[in-house]
């Protein structure tokens, strides 16, 4: 069954229209209150309800509340913190589940409402449908002596500061390093500047003086441009840029090259190799750069490749019992140091694996060259069936052989809008280039 409100994230959209408004919030907490009570019989439920620095977040974090307590279900609330220090605490606390109210890297006039197991795990599709049909029946409000209590969480950032730093070596020390750390004007601004400077690190901060408009607003990881002056105008040795939520990261080097997601991941890797621990295979997406691919393949690593998602990147993980996976997008995951994606985490193992090899990021992945890749959107007639054109078809077959085990084609519709995505990738930029143009006008003929 389709469902109606859940996204591969969640529930997002624009504040003040359907379903991120006031009244659809406080019926959300309802049915999920509803359906916790339904499997947890034992007693009454808590949940754990954080959010990042738009001001939509207190609108929808009190008709959330409501909306737990009318269904019998205690709430805890930490105010702004990262998307997975609230999936920390959650595990911690041992509570029933975790409330996220954040749009992560959209701009501040959009929000969202996204989920966590007691284990601080994305849950399934069947959990979401569940409270869908929850919320198309009608409330059953408990009696005044079963409400729901609420109560703020008690140094939930120095919890969750804790926590990051525990998840690298005891003698990992980041002093001598000068770090610019970039939080987006979001979730992270009070947390990510302590964990590295209490790690030792000289710390410049931007993007840390949220006002509940600025989210995202030209820092964080969707603008790495910022974090890339501020690195050289200060002489730093690494930047790190978070996005809204904290959940992903871009990271700078002292020459101001930007390494993407795909190239953080494989340095993880490189650093569990060079520890004697196995790595039987990691995941990433169909995005994934066919470079890394190459160069873990010949590290005997298999890559699998996910749909673009960081939600479909943990299932293929959970199913395989794999730990290391991400997205080139900075979305990264190491199952053994946290249960989802955490840009904190991730950008702490990858300085924790640059001081283990002695070499900097780019001498680390000399061998794992991305890539060229040429991306052309082609916008579709209404109604047309890109699947069913035969010359296109016939057009993708000649450009694979042609490329051999040298490159690699994708070519996916848009969830969003009516257009196809057509992407090249080569180890030779032109021939990358002529592959996609080719593809592209065998698109257009419809």
């Amino acid at each position: 069954m389709p469902r109606q409100y859940f996204g591969t994230d969640g529930i997002r959209g624009t504040v003040g229209q359907a379903p991120i408004t006031a009244d659809f919030a406080l019926r959300l907490g309802h049915a999920v209150g509803r359906v916790l009570r339904a499997a947890h019989a034992h007693g009454p439920s808590t949940v754990l309800i954080g959010k990042d620095t738009r001001i939509s977040g207190y609108m929808l974090e009190s008709a959330l509340e409501a909306g737990f307590a009318s269904a019998g279900v205690n709430v805890l609330l930490t105010g702004p913190l990262p998307t997975p220090g609230v999936a920390y605490l959650t595990r911690a606390l041992r509570l029933d589940l975790g409330v996220v109210i954040s749009a992560s890297h959209n701009p501040y006039p959009d929000n969202g409402i996204k989920f966590f197991s007691a284990r601080g795990q994305k849950l399934p599709d069947d959990w979401e449908r569940a409270v869908e049909r929850a919320l198309d029946e009608p409330p059953q409000w408990v009696d005044s002596a079963h409400l729901g209590k609420a109560r703020r969480v008690a140094d939930a950032e120095g919890r969750y500061v804790e926590f990051c730093k525990a998840t690298v070596s005891g003698d990992l020390s980041l002093r001598g390093l000068k770090l610019v750390i970039d939080a987006a004007h979001g979730a992270a601004y009070h947390v990510a500047p302590a964990v590295f400077h209490e790690l030792g690190a000289e710390v410049v901060s931007i993007g840390v003086s949220p006002n509940g408009t600025n989210i995202n607003d030209g820092v964080g990881a969707t603008a790495p441009q910022a974090l890339q002056a501020e690195v050289q105008a200060r002489g730093a040795d690494f930047g790190i840029a978070l996005d809204g939520d904290a959940d992903r990261l871009q990271l700078v080097d002292g020459q101001g090259r930007l390494f993407n997601g795909d190239e953080l991941l494989y340095v993880m890797v490189l650093d569990r190799l060079a520890q004697g621990e196995a790595v039987p295979g990691v995941v990433g997406t169909l995005m994934t750069n066919m470079g890394v691919e190459v160069a873990l393949r010949r590290r005997g690593i298999e890559l699998v490749r996910a749909k673009v998602g960081d939600r479909y990147v943990l299932e293929e993980l959970a199913r395989r019992g794999w730990v290391l996976g991400g997205e080139g997008s900075g979305h990264l995951l190491a199952l053994d140091r946290h249960s989802t994606g955490d840009g904190i985490v991730s950008a702490l193992q990858v300085l924790q694996a640059v001081q283990r090899s002695g070499q900097s990021l780019g001498e680390s992945l000399a061998d794992a060259p991305l890539f060229p890749q040429t991306m052309i959107n082609v916008r579709l007639p209404e109604g047309s069936d890109w699947q069913s054109n035969a010359h296109l078809a016939s057009e993708t077959e000649a450009v694979r052989s042609g490329l051999g085990q040298g490159g690699r084609v994708l070519i996916r519709a848009s969830g969003t809008e009516p257009v196809l995505r057509v992407m090249v990738e080569s180890a030779d930029a032109a021939v990358a280039r002529q592959a996609a143009e080719r593809l592209a006008a065998a698109a257009r003929a419809t």
